[in-house]
């Protein structure tokens, strides 16, 4: 069987195009996704996704040995479920600032992406049920909220921010990012809006779209320098098949995945393709290359009272949520776990943020926190525009052998001196009256570690990624650049499009969630218009 267009990876990429592409009755479209289908319960329950983050639906990835930071391997989970990182993910819902998508238009020539190119995209998508105006839509597909019930220390600690002069914002996709208040999530009536249960359900009995799962894609299929089609297996030899296509297979793997998939298929450097004794089909220097994502240094906190989610820790009090929640859409279950947060400067005179704050209420919400006596809290500082470059790479010319993930964090001296700004201003906050009289002690890094020097050196015990990869196929005009930004279709080659996180040229100053989803609602409409 042909399809008119194929879509690799069904993430929070993939299910947008899926569904928009077929609204054209007269196109057939197959969306094809490596992970399982999203029918765990836990995958719909907001606060469920602090036990969805292991092997069974990630792809279970970790990173190269950090240089900078004494050698450290951090853990990187990408999702491998039907709606991809939008099944897995916070929920936290922010689109970045004006001079993100100014600066994407400016330097690196995507002249059709400037923020007023991008809002009717972002307003596309949403369906906000606070805000209505001319930042925000109210009949997209994905489900945009505020929090049900915000714990009061949530509220402290924006009040506690207000005491070191840090404005109340109460909408941060909205006439100004900088501020501090409660996130809204992408989520409708107490449930997840991932992109696979709202773009892709709306769709899925359409005749003209079909959706597999647990099937990968495991090479594109070229014909001299145009892609007629893909290889899928179910993980045996028997299971493999060509798939071939009328007109277009849009890759939609991730900032991981997609480079992945291109240099399994002999697209890439030819050096590195040659030295794997990968047979190279199209040098293409810039795949893989670029890939940066923000750093976050974290301050964990113990309360001197039961003032966190921690406190419904255990199987009797679990089940007690998990019942009031499926009764009444109400308590724990329905908070993303992160209701507060917000953008700041540290840089005098600068208008672009340049740290984000996620109060994770919790303590044991990254991995490496050892069980408190009490209730914990954690708050995540991180880089809104670092200057460092790593790459994702091939270990081997077999799919099955996990990619060299490098995202060379700290590789640029003014990160390292912003995430030490960033961690400092984030413990003032936290020492504010208003927050203050919740805390017992800090836990980590611990106040004995204080100066510049004593963070850098024991960083590797208080940091992780924040989760938002991107740049390894940017789009630009550049010698380095994959794509064009005017059509997303890879340099030198037919029938091949990339669409997701991977073709932004420099990541956003926000979670990276909703600006996939609106570079996949412009996708759309680019090859649309074009076909």
């Amino acid at each position: 069987m042909e399809f008119d267009y194929i879509v690799v990876g069904a993430g929070s990429a993939g299910c947008v195009l899926a569904a928009r592409l077929t609204e054209d009755p007269n196109v057939t479209v197959l969306l094809i996704e490596a992970g399982k289908k999203d029918h765990h319960p836990l995958v719909h329950m907001p606060a469920g996704f602090a036990n969805l983050i292991g092997e069974k639906t990630t792809w279970g990835w970790s990173t190269t040995p950090q240089q900078n930071l004494d050698q450290t391997v951090y853990w990187y989970p990408q999702g491998k479920i039907l709606g991809g990182g939008s099944s897995i993910n916070a929920q936290v819902y922010t689109r970045g600032n004006r001079r993100d998508y100014e600066g994407w238009k400016e330097r690196h020539g995507c002249k059709n992406w400037g923020y007023d190119d991008v809002l009717p995209y972002f307003k596309k998508a949403e369906d906000n049920e606070t805000f209505c105006n001319d930042f925000h839509g109210i009949d997209g597909p994905l489900g945009v909220s505020d929090p049900i019930s915000p714990l009061p220390i949530s509220k402290a600690f924006i009040r506690a921010a207000q005491q070191v002069g840090i404005a109340h914002n109460k909408d941060f996709n909205g006439e100004q990012q900088q501020g501090i208040g409660l996130y809204q999530t992408t989520t409708r009536k107490a449930r997840r809006s991932s992109t696979a249960s709202t773009y892709l359900k709306f769709a899925k009995n359409r005749q003209n779209l079909k959706t597999v799962s647990s099937q990968q894609v495991e090479r594109l299929v070229l014909e001299g320098n145009k892609v007629i089609g893909v290889e899928v297996s179910n993980g045996n030899d028997k299971g493999r098949k060509k798939i071939l296509c009328r007109r277009e297979v849009i890759v939609s793997a991730g900032a991981i995945g997609s480079p992945r998939l291109l240099m399994h298929s002999g697209i890439g450097n030819g050096e590195d393709l040659g030295n794997l004794d990968i047979p190279v089909k199209h040098h293409l220097p810039g795949v893989g290359q670029n890939f940066h994502d923000h750093f976050d240094l974290y301050i964990v906190c113990e309360c001197n009272a039961d003032l966190t989610y921690d406190k419904h820790n255990g199987l009797f009090k679990k089940l007690s949520a998990g019942l009031q929640y499926i009764f009444y859409k109400t308590g724990p279950v329905t908070s993303n776990l992160c209701e507060a947060g917000g953008f700041w400067t540290i840089a005098e005179n600068y208008d672009h943020p340049e740290i984000q704050f996620h109060l994770m209420l919790g303590s044991g919400i990254n991995a490496k926190e050892d069980k408190l006596e009490n209730c914990g809290l954690t708050l995540n500082t991180a880089v809104m525009q670092p200057k460092s470059r790593g790459s994702v790479k091939l270990a081997s010319n077999k799919l099955e052998v996990a990619p060299l993930i490098d995202p060379n964090f700290w590789g640029h001296p003014d990160d390292v001196k912003a995430s030490i700004a960033g961690l400092k201003l984030g413990r003032k906050i936290l020492q504010q009256s208003a927050i203050a009289r919740f805390l017992k002690k800090e836990h980590l890094p611990g106040s004995s570690v204080t100066s510049d020097d004593q963070i850098a050196n024991c960083a590797d015990s208080f940091s992780k990624t924040d989760y938002h990869p991107v740049g390894t196929c940017k789009m630009g005009v550049d010698e380095d650049a994959v794509v064009s930004p005017e059509t997303l279709k890879v340099y030198g080659l037919e029938g091949l499009r990339i669409c997701d996180s991977s073709i932004m040229p420099e990541v956003v100053s926000s979670n990276t969630n909703a600006p996939t989803i609106m570079i996949a609602e412009k996708g759309a409409d680019l090859i649309r218009f074009a076909a």
